[in-house]
Order: structure tokens, then sequence, then C-alpha cells
């Protein structure tokens, strides 16, 4: 039995046009009357009814133009066809440019928005067949795209199941059609629906509505929140929206639970290209709802909008990412595929195809190393921190915990393609839980705690592991921020403790049972292929929020084969590793590893005390450090004992990566290390080594003795197969030039090798960006600005997110960064730009040597000094104590942030840090 509304719910009035509205052009609006029509079930006909849409047909004519198709829009509860204001005019904007044309259709259903008011329920059953009652009306003859919103969905699905003759695609945005029977409906709709509030909280009061409005992200302006209120003024005209939360289908009893399964099991039958676009920040339909839609539909494209809420269309690209997923993915018969503007394909001559690249390199699995090692009682990790002191672990004994944690997963019901977060500094128990998990076809998340909690929560909500493998911090912020996922701890912990935590298992327990499981005969599963998925790997965040980067078995093996490749790592080797992503293939590549005494999440804490201990314990003579950490490594030498000295002689080759690396911290390297070759590989999450450089390098490419040239810093030359190329910047900052080597080009650096990543996590636009005019599944446009120049080294500029657009031309920051540092009492840079793109003013924020106490401008000396060596106009000079870096790597400038500070303090903001 669903709830009694007010009689106000019962309330009938005609259909009308809208008022004029901001975003909503009068021509879209029309009024269409479906005739009375005979009832399907063989009940009383259903009669005649009035409906207020959105139809571009018209607008499509005026421009001569014919569409290739429709795309039918459905609104949900309490919205109406305003949500789709952007899509219709996005629709005509590439209509006009000559793009595909499609035809938008977005309806209000009735007794919502300007429809008629009909004063009678409307079932989930109902609204389906009426808006298929009207498409007969408008005579949609197809091709058809359906694309929903919350109920909406629901609905807009519900038609295309019911007219699989018609749709070619379905798309949308935060909706659900199936309620697990082990979860509750979401706390704001089981409020709603209680009866002594559904009527007040939905009809007699615009609660509902002013709640919906409320949670939308970026918040509303007043004028837009008025539009979506403009429909409901007056108890009289809200019956539907009270009627929309009574028909929500809570059990299965409920009169539309029917009609809901009926379209849950169709989506799961469609056999249509289908885009699935998210709001995380939605406290209503939640990520499970999404993973459900997924399952049904295994082939979906999905995006999620980081940061986005419910009301998706208004806080995120929703149009211009329909538009450009249908332009990729409708066949040519129904849209004619073209490169984007600007952005042609890619030249791939002289490029390995990659299925012949492949047959030609045999996958050999991860953990190869660790198989012809497992009867060696040499060291294969110490852990420098470990408890209790220094610990070393036997590559016999390493070998036989991977497997009896991989035997004690299967035992647990871990199975192919669940996901494992490890949510564990690096040491013995990270390494056994992961490649456990790769050896029996589990996919590891990796997203390290140097993303900070708000990041990690992000990263983990969003990679939505099956489980979770913890030590205690990272078990401690599972439960209180609700991350998913079953639970096995690292470590033994009191019932209490276990129980508050909701951990199942500890991970010496799982050990123990894979133990006993291989003891009485079991196997191991067999190898999974190499182009299953083996990871998702997080980005730093240092740029936006972190992403997930999916890499295949295939393709991690290549990252092992290319940093062996290039620098001769491999069985043998002595390995330290204070950078994460390293630490975790020194067992591949049969190295020994050692992970210096440091907090992972704050680089700059190692010492050269620490490394010396690290070089020492594990005999190492490849030292590999993150910036940040090779700089305190400097700056602490004097704490070097004379022992710890000759240690640091023994080291070979040290390597930092992770942001730009001068010529004169290289040098400061070496002379701690003064037997090492001191190189600065450069990658990304989403390719670990795309080009090399030693410090002789960087010196001799270097027009001054930093290694700097005039506009950035060189990285050197591609790794082994790897292809380096530029895509030009417009006037605009804009990487939209065709891919060209051609020297002293300044754009986007575009990288093509085998060990570059898969895909993004559940992120199609950002996926679709990284690949766009790169005609090859291994490329990867970096988002990294630079040029070639004529020996064919690579110079990085800066990031294309940091360009400056000035009325005189582009500025790439590093450059007049590196410049800047030479100036003496100036440590570190950051440029930043700062007014409307194409006017913008170049401003240097410095930190000072010795640092300032506070925020200011640089007095007139200093600011005189630094416009000199810059060698581009500055506006102004500031001065901050530290300048805002990422967390994982402490290098990377926030350069993004630092434009909004500076363009609030010199526009007479406060003068807080940035």
């Amino acid at each position: 039995m669903t709830p009694r509304l007010p009689r106000a719910a019962a309330t009938t009035a005609p259909a009308m046009l809208p008022p004029p509205l901001p975003g909503l052009d009068p021509a879209w609006s029309r009024l269409v009357t479906v005739p009375a029509t005979p009832d399907r079930s063989g009940g009383p006909a259903r009669p005649a009814r009035t409906w207020h849409l959105l139809d571009t047909a018209a607008s499509l004519a005026e421009l001569g133009v014919e569409p290739v198709g429709t795309l039918l829009c459905v609104h949900g509860n309490p919205t109406w066809s305003y949500l789709w204001r952007s899509v219709v005019a996005r629709s005509l904007e590439v209509a006009a440019a000559g793009g595909p044309v499609w035809r938008v259709v977005a309806v209000d259903q009735l007794g919502m928005g300007f429809s008629e008011r009909t004063g009678v329920d409307h079932r989930l059953a109902d609204r389906v067949a009426e808006l298929g009652a009207l498409t007969d009306e408008l005579g949609l003859a197809g091709p058809v795209v359906t694309l929903g919103h919350d109920w909406g969905g629901v609905v807009s699905l519900g038609w295309a199941v019911d007219h699989p003759d018609l749709v070619v695609a379905v798309t949308t945005c935060n909706t659900a059609v199936h309620q697990p029977e082990d979860a509750p409906i979401p706390a704001p709709l089981r409020l709603a629906l209680r009866p002594e509030l559904l009527g007040r909280a939905t009809v007699v009061t615009p609660a509902f509505i002013e709640t919906t409005l409320a949670i939308a992200h970026p918040r509303l302006d007043r004028a837009t929140a008025d539009a979506y209120r403009a429909p409901y003024r007056g108890a009289a005209r809200r019956g539907a929206v009270g009627g929309f939360v009574a028909d929500i289908p809570v059990d299965a009893t409920h009169p539309s639970a029917r009609e809901l399964d009926r379209i849950a099991a169709g989506v799961a039958a469609l056999d249509v290209p289908a885009l699935l676009l998210w709001g995380p920040r939605d406290p209503v339909f939640l990520e499970r709802y999404l993973d459900d839609l997924a399952a049904r539909l295994p082939l979906a494209d999905v995006h999620r909008f980081e940061g986005a809420g419910h009301l998706l269309p208004d806080d995120a690209d929703v149009a211009g990412t329909v538009f450009d997923w249908l332009g990729d993915h409708l066949p040519d018969d129904v849209v004619p595929t073209s490169a984007a503007p600007g952005l042609p394909a890619d030249d791939v001559a002289g490029t390995a195809d990659a299925s012949a690249d492949r047959a030609e390199h045999a996958h050999r699995p991860l953990w190869t190393h660790l198989t012809g090692l497992r009867d060696s009682d040499e060291p294969a990790l110490v852990e420098m921190a470990a408890p209790g002191g220094t610990r070393t672990i036997s590559w016999r004994l390493l070998a036989r915990r991977i497997d009896e944690v991989a035997a004690g997963l299967v035992d647990l019901g871990v199975r192919p393609g669940d996901r494992v977060s490890l949510l564990v500094t690096p040491g013995a128990d990270l390494t056994a839980a992961l490649y456990a998990c790769v050896r029996i076809g589990a996919v590891v998340v990796v997203a390290d705690a140097g993303l900070g909690l708000g990041g990690l929560t992000r990263a983990v909500r969003g990679a939505r592991p099956d489980w979770i493998i913890g030590a205690l911090p990272g078990l401690a912020a599972a439960r209180a921020l609700g991350w998913p996922g079953r639970r096995i701890a690292t470590v033994a912990l009191p019932a209490p403790a276990r129980r508050a935590l909701r951990v199942e298992h500890t991970l010496a327990a799982v050990a123990r049972r894979g133990a006993a499981r291989l003891a009485a005969g079991a196997a191991l599963p067999s190898a999974p292929a190499s182009d299953a998925p083996a990871a998702v790997l997080f980005t730093s965040g240092s740029t936006g929020p972190a992403k997930g980067v999916v890499y295949t078995h295939g393709q991690l093996g290549a990252v092992r084969d290319a940093l062996a490749g290039q620098y001769g790592v491999g069985v043998g080797t002595g390995l330290v590793a204070g950078f994460a992503p390293f630490a975790l293939l020194g067992p591949a590549l049969g190295a020994r590893s050692v992970a210096p005494d440091m907090d992972v999440t704050a680089p700059r804490t190692l010492t050269a005390r620490a490394v010396a201990d690290a070089v020492v314990a594990a005999d190492a003579t490849v030292v590999f450090l993150s910036p940040a950490a090779l700089a305190n490594v400097v700056a602490t030498a004097s704490a070097l004992s004379d022992d710890d000295r000759r240690a640091l002689g023994r080291v070979r080759l040290f390597l930092s990566a992770g942001a730009p690396v001068s010529a004169a911290l290289l040098t400061a390297a070496t002379e701690l290390m003064p037997n090492a070759s001191a190189h600065t590989p450069y990658g990304m999450t989403e390719g670990l080594l795309m080009t090399d450089v030693d410090l002789d390098g960087v010196r001799a490419a270097g027009s001054g003795d930093d290694g700097t040239s005039a506009v950035g810093i060189c990285v050197g030359r591609p790794a082994a197969s790897v292809r380096v190329r530029i895509a030009p910047l417009d006037a605009d900052g804009r990487a939209t030039g065709a891919l060209t080597e051609t020297p002293d080009v300044t754009g986007e650096i575009v990288v093509v090798a085998p060990h570059v990543r898969d895909h993004y996590d559940r992120l199609w636009r950002a996926d679709r960006a990284s690949r766009l005019g790169v005609d090859d599944p291994r490329g990867h446009r970096t988002g990294d600005v630079g040029h070639l120049d004529a020996s064919g080294q690579l110079w990085v500029e800066g990031r294309m997110q940091h360009v400056v657009t000035t009325a005189d031309g582009v500025v790439t920051p590093v450059g007049p960064e590196q410049r800047i540092e030479r100036v003496d009492g100036i440590g570190r840079v950051g440029i930043a730009g700062i007014g409307p793109a194409g006017t913008q003013q170049v401003v240097a924020v410095i930190e000072t040597v010795p640092a300032a106490r506070r925020p200011g401008l640089a007095d007139p000396a200093l600011a005189e000094r630094v416009r000199a060596a810059a060698g581009v106009p500055v506006a102004a000079v500031l001065v901050v104590p530290v300048l805002p870096t990422d967390i994982r790597h402490n290098s990377k400038v926030d350069r993004a942030r630092l434009s909004r500070w500076a363009a609030t303090v010199l526009s007479g903001g406060r003068m807080t840090r940035p």
C-alpha cells in the first residue's frame, strides 16, 4: 500500500507554455496533445493529454539541416525539461557548425513542468506507456537515443526496452533500475516517504523541491533555481511531485515493483551502446545503483564527474559529453564520423603495430622472477622501519608467503576481476598482498596515503573495491568514512576493535588458510590473460582529482621490461626505492629492494643518513628518489658520517622523477654519490618511463649551466619502444595541431608505448581526451606541454592547464620559473596567470632563501631582479613562505591554486597564504 497524498494532488490544470526563463529559448517550446488511446492491457481508454516539451525540429528546419536521429530526454522528480536546456543548446551549436544533426525532444512528464495537471496518479507503467503514446504522436521513426535523469532515467529506459526497433543507444544520468533487497532505500527518500511527511514535504510545501535544488554542486544561482521552481508555484501544481515519491517501489509488494523489475530485466537484454554519467555527490542515487547499471550493461561507457552531485546536467558538462560520445559510438549510417575540428587523426607511420609488438614480446607474468628465485635464501626485501628494527625477507619466504596469501584469498571467495584495495604502507605485507592478488587475477587498487584523506576517500569509493586489505590507519579511515569492501587486517586486533572496524580476517589468518589449502593439494588458478586488468593505480591528484589508471597484466609486464632494459636493473641488483611504485616493482625486476626509513606521505622527511643506512642494508647500487626527497637528502648531507659517505660511494645509478629536476640538484646529489650516474626519467602514472636523460645530457642540452633552455627543462630522448610527438598549441593555448616531430614546436606532449596504461577507470571523458587524435591504442596525450629539439630530445615546459595566454602570445611556465630560480636569494618559483584568457598577466610567486615569514609583495629590488631574469613580462612578484605542492611528491607546484590566490590578493583580497 502506498502513502496517501493531500487532496491538492488531485487538482487538474491545462498545459501551458513557460514564461521567459534564463537559458530557455521560447522557440523550443511547444504543446502537443496526445489523443485518447486504448489501454494496451484492455482497461479503460486513456484520455487525451497535453504535454509541454522542448523540440528543436523547427530550429533545425530554419538552419536547413536534416536530423540523423532524435535524442529523447526525460527528466525526473522534481525537475522538468529545463534540466536539458544545455543539451538543447549544444545540439543546435553542433548542427550550426556542420556537425552531426540531432533533433532533441525534451518532455515534461504529465503532471510535471508545464504539462497538463491530470489529477490522477501516474504509476511507473503509466509513465512509460504515456511516453510511448507521445512519441507515436510525434511520429518518431528512429533512430532514437534516450537520455534520462533520476526517475526519468527509469522511464526512458522503459521506453527503450519497449521500442527496440527505434532505439540505437541509451544514456543516463544518476538513475536506478533496481533496489537491492539487502540495502535500504536512501535516507532522504526514507524520510520523504514517511506517511506523516510525504504530503507536507512534497505537495503542501516546496520542501522536496528546495532540497533538490540545495544539493546541486556548485550551488545554483538564484535565477536558475527560480526557473526550476517556476512550474511548481503552489500546492495545486505539486501533486505529481508527491506522486512520483509515493510511486518509488520500496519493496516487492509495491504496485510499481513489477514494472521496475521488467525494465531492469529488459535493460540487461539491450544490445545497443550505452553511456552512464554519474555525479558521485548524490545523496539519493548512490554508487551502488551505478554498479548495478554497469553490471546490466557490461559494455557501457561510464564517466563519473568527480565533485558533481544529483543535478548532473547543471553540475557538469553532460551536453558536451553526450554529443562527443554520440559522434564516437554510433555507426556511420547513423552519424557520419569525422576527426574533431583541429585534431586530425594521428599518422602512425613508423610506429610498430600494437598486435605485432605484443606477438614479438611474449607476455611473462609479473611474478616470473619470484618463481625463478623461490628457492633462494638471498634477501628479497629489507624493511628499515619494521617494528623491532630492520627486517629482512628472503626470496624463499616471500614466494611462499605470496602463494599462501593467494590460496587463502581464493578460499575466502576472492575471484578474478574482484577489486582489492591495498591500504598498506610499502613493505613485506604490501608486497605479499599485491603479488598474491595479481597472481589469482584480482585487480589491486593502489591509492597511497599521499593523496590525503579527502583524495584517498574519493579514490577508494570511486574504485568500488570488493575487499580492503589494510593496516590500522587505513582500516580506521575505511570505517569512519564508509569506504566499501570486506576487510582484512594486516595486524592482529582485539575482538572489540575487529568488530568496530568490521574486520573479518587478518592477513596472517588468510595465509594460514592458504597454507592448509596448498598442503591439501589445491593448486593456484591459472595465470590471468595478458589483457586482463591487473591494477588500478591512482595519479597524484596534483592537477585535479586523482584518476584511477587501469593497467593490464601485459602492460605491467611491459613497465617492468622497460625499466629493466633502460637501466639494467635485474636479478642481483640492490635497489633503494624511496618512491612507492618503484618499490612495488622490485620483486618483479628480481631486484633486492629496500624502502628507507621515511614517512611515505611526506617525501621531504627522507634524510641523507636514512638513504645511507638503506644502501648498506640492501648492498644497493641503485637509488630512486622523488625530487622533494632528493632535495632533503642533499640538505641533510652534513649529518653523514665517513662510513655513510663510503656507503653512498658504492651507488652506481640514481634516479629522480615525479617533477622536473634541475641540473643543480642532480649535481649536488652526485657529490654525495660520486660514482653514480645521475638520471632523471620522464613519465607519469599512465606511463612510468617515457624518456630518460643523465646529468651530462642535461648539461649539454641546456643553454645555461643548469640544463634549462629559454622555455623548459630537458628530459632526454625517448626510451626504447617509445615514440614522442607534439600536438602544437594554438593562440588560445589549446593543443589543436596535427602531431609532429618538428623541432622547436611547443605543444602537448603525446607518447606511444607498449607500457602505457590501458584506460582510466570510469572516466570515459578523460580517457577520450587522452587519446584524441592519436590513432594508436597505446597512445596518450600527457597533459604536459613541451617541445622536441633538433637532436630529438624532449623539453618539458609545464602543464597544459598552467599555460598563460597573454595578449602577446602563449607563455609556458617552466622556463621562466627555472630562470628566476637562478637569482640569488630565491628558492622555488611558481608562475601563475591571472585575468581573462587571451589577455592574462604573468605573476611570479617565489620562495626566498631564507624563507619569508609571511606572504606579501616582493620588495622593489627583488622584484626588479625577478623581472630581469624571467624573460617574459611579469605583472607582479609575490613572496610566500612555502609554495603549495602535491602531497605524494611534495614537488609539483600547484600553479592553478597560485593563480586563484594571486588573483584574489592582487584585486584587494586579504593577503593569506596560498
